[in-house]
């Protein structure tokens, strides 16, 4: 049974079960539709609001996008009329621009026209200077060349020789000072079966950098059978290791017609090396040229001598020290033994002692066994079974009693 309150007059009655649950029903069923039709009317208001809103909005943005594209138009509009302006100050720059480099270019044109007719006039002159000097030089060298063959004619095949030696001597005297320290004189030293015409070698520092075994060849034009530069490298090569010599030089006016002998210094390090040959005007250049390129190992030799005395240095040092071991070693030996032998001596002389001791400690005990015995000697031990002797003390002491 339920009991149920009425909510008007405040009476109390019961209900069962089965009333109690249709009235509860009732009352649900009655609130329930009552809050379905109230939420539907909420939202149809709701929903008629925001669709009068979402219209209100639309024609809003609507409006606000028309006066947004017509500001662009507008802004294009602008833009389009700046541009054209802005195209036309361009446009009337680069035309600017364009000939103020013409009017620079022409100006170069110009400078250059002028340059060129000064050039030209310059080269002009610049030929005719060295047009002259050419037909100077060609001239001397005809007359040196006439020069030469007259002196073929008059000298025998022998002086020719030694006149083409006096030539390079001379030309090397006139430029001493510029080797100062340099050796340059006739090879005489024939004991190895030949030898050569000159030897140079310079030196810096006591060093020597460069060394060349110079050979002059010449012969006459009637000379039967006529020689080749080739002929002579063999000898030379061989005179330049019999000498110690770094380069050798074949100084010969030898195949005169040879374009290859007649170009300048001839490099025959393919034949034998460091080997060149070269006619007599080029004798003094060569020298130069051989103590420039050595000057620059200068520094590396100077560095090899370094290395070499340090070697011999290490050398000497290894040798005496090697000696000091040697005399160390012997002398230690020879100690060694002393100190055995003396060693072995003190052992005997221990041995020695040690038996001296034992006899010492020996006799010790000997004085200590008689020290006791005396010690312990008295007259009744003495008389014991010796009446005669006891009767002797007896009466001694007797005596001394009275």
């Amino acid at each position: 049974m339920k009991e149920l309150k009425c909510p008007k007059c405040g009476s109390v009655f019961t209900v069962d079960e089965a009333d109690y649950a249709l009235i509860l029903s009732q009352v649900k069923n009655r609130e329930f539709d009552a809050e379905v039709n109230r939420r539907i009317n909420e939202l149809h208001q709701q929903h008629n609001a925001e669709q009068k809103a979402a219209e209100a909005q639309l024609e809003k943005n609507h409006l606000a996008e028309l006066n947004k594209k017509d500001q662009e138009i507008a802004q294009l509009k602008a833009q389009i009329a700046q541009s054209d302006s802005r195209q036309q100050i361009a446009v009337m720059e680069i035309r600017q621009k364009a000939q103020g480099v013409l009017n620079q270019k022409d100006a170069e044109i110009a400078k250059l026209k002028a340059d060129a007719e000064v050039k030209t006039a310059e080269a002009a002159s610049s030929m005719a200077i060295l047009k002259e000097q050419y037909e100077g030089r060609l001239k001397s060298a005809q007359e040196q060349v006439e020069y030469y063959k007259d002196l073929k004619a008059r000298l025998s095949t022998k002086m020719v020789g030694e006149t083409l030696e006096i030539h390079c001597s001379t030309e090397f005297e006139r430029v001493r000072p510029l080797f100062p320290n340099a050796y340059f004189e006739k090879d005489n030293d024939a004991s190895g079966g030949s030898k050569g015409d000159f030897i140079f070698r310079d030196f810096e520092d006591d060093i020597e950098y460069i060394s060349i075994m110079f050979e002059m060849k010449n012969e006459m034009d009637e000379t039967a059978s006529k020689h080749k530069n080739e002929d002579f490298f063999r000898k030379l090569d061989a005179d330049r290791n019999a000498k110690h010599c770094e380069f050798a030089v074949l100084v010969s006016l030898l195949e005169p017609d040879s374009e290859l002998y007649n170009t300048g210094i001839v490099d025959v390090s393919h034949r034998y090396p460091k080997m060149y040959v070269i006619r007599p005007q080029f004798f003094i250049p060569l020298i130069t040229l051989l103590v420039q390129t050595s000057k620059k190992s200068l520094e590396y030799k100077k560095q090899l001598v370094i290395a070499q005395n340090q070697s011999i240095d290490v050398t000497n040092f290894e040798s005496q020290l090697t000696d000091f071991k040697d005399r160390f070693g012997r002398n230690y030996r020879l100690a060694y033994e002393k100190y055995q032998t003396a060693i072995d001596e003190i052992d005997k002389s221990i041995a020695h002692l040690q038996k001296i001791k034992d006899a010492l400690i020996s006799s010790e005990n000997n004085l200590r066994l008689a020290n006791d015995k005396l010690e312990d000697l008295s007259i009744k031990k003495l008389t014991r079974n010796n009446p005669t002797m006891k009767a002797k003390f007896d009466e001694a002491r007797e005596q001394n009693i009275e």
